[in-house]
């Protein structure tokens, strides 16, 4: 069975933002996702629609021999599962787990694009991920992650912890 490496940026500013996240790495692992490197847990400014709570952010890299097409639908699970209720675009949220990257894969349809179309206009996506994985190069724009972070505008973050 192929295995895939997937990046993923997980972020709550709903209720207890660190217990989401908690628990989302938890059901990560218990459902194929072999987690190998984790972000610190940055309190960022809401992005896109600005007159909401701020956000607890991280970015993780890991293992999975679930097929590519497959991991869409089984991270829609997990934040169902955690308490998920999508009420509006860019919104509060329990939480939210971004597909960023699996393996080089690109792919668009209307349900989800890889790699994930806004990461590279993201501070909150960049930063922690600069930390785990700054070599990993986006495979349309050819740039690594550490470039793309250092592009963007500088934005007020706060490291909080690591988990």
């Amino acid at each position: 069975m192929n295995k895939h490496t997937v990046f993923l940026s997980i972020g709550a500013n709903v209720g207890n933002r660190l217990l989401y996240i908690e628990a989302s790495i938890h059901a990560l692992q218990q459902n194929k996702f072999d987690i190998k490197s984790k972000s610190r847990v940055w309190e960022t400014m809401p992005w896109g629609k600005k007159d909401q709570p701020r956000f607890l952010n991280m970015c993780l890299v890991a293992e999975t021999s679930i097929p590519w097409e497959n991991i869409i639908s089984t991270i829609k699970q997990i934040e169902k599962h955690i308490g998920r209720n999508k009420a509006e675009l860019w919104g509060p949220r329990e939480i939210d787990i971004d597909i960023i990257f699996i393996d080089d894969i690109i792919f668009e349809s209307d349900e989800f694009t890889i790699p994930h179309k806004l990461m590279h206009e993201r501070a909150f996506v960049l930063r922690p991920l600069s930390e785990i994985a700054p070599d990993k190069l986006h495979p349309q724009l050819g740039k690594s992650v550490k470039d793309l972070f250092e592009t963007l505008p500088e934005e007020k973050m706060e490291w909080i912890m690591k988990l």
